[in-house]
């Protein structure tokens, strides 16, 4: 059944050619809002399910967030958790589920972050927001919450599960 919403849903974003002699002639089909909610939540499903196997093989256990996000508290960290407009400097590792490195501190340097306001992916965002300074932790950021559909255009493909093993550096 998932399986065919999803080809009856990319079968209708392909553009359908009337021919009625009018000249105007293409017409677009799209899909309605009932069939984009059962393709979002069968992708979203699909996406829990390679997170839940990652988890298996790597024997890790961590906990999924309210948000959709999995986390992994190695070390909270001490004084007062993060909240809007704090600059936070990140050691940090991003990587897809397959392992496949996309970026690290290693190479770039540390990461800063204002809370709220940096152009980081939303789950990085909120997850960073349950540590403290020198907080350890690692995040599995589903698309819907990383670079969703498009990827980044650089190393990050479409639609990726990204891992982010970060440290609170300051």
């Amino acid at each position: 059944m998932a399986i065919r919403i999803l080809v009856f849903a990319l079968l209708a974003m392909l553009p359908v050619s009337c021919g009625r002699g009018t000249g105007k002639g293409n017409i677009q089909v799209r899909p309605g809002k009932k069939e984009m909610a059962e393709l979002n939540k069968y992708l979203v499903q699909k996406d829990r399910e390679r997170i839940e196997n990652y988890l298996e093989r790597k024997n890790l256990k961590m906990t999924e967030s309210p948000a959709g996000f999995w986390y992994l508290i190695k070390s909270e960290g001490e004084g007062d958790y993060f909240i809007d407009n704090d600059r936070i400097v990140i050691d940090y590792d991003c990587s897809l589920l397959d392992g496949t490195r996309c970026y690290s501190s290693d190479e770039l340097g540390p990461k800063v972050i204002i809370l709220g306001k940096s152009e980081v992916e939303a789950g990085l965002d909120l997850g960073l927001r349950m540590l403290k300074p020198r907080g350890e932790a690692i995040f599995i950021l589903p698309p819907f919450l990383a670079f969703g559909l498009h990827g980044d255009g650089k190393k990050i493909p479409s639609r990726a599960i990204i891992v982010y093993n970060v440290q609170i550096v300051n």
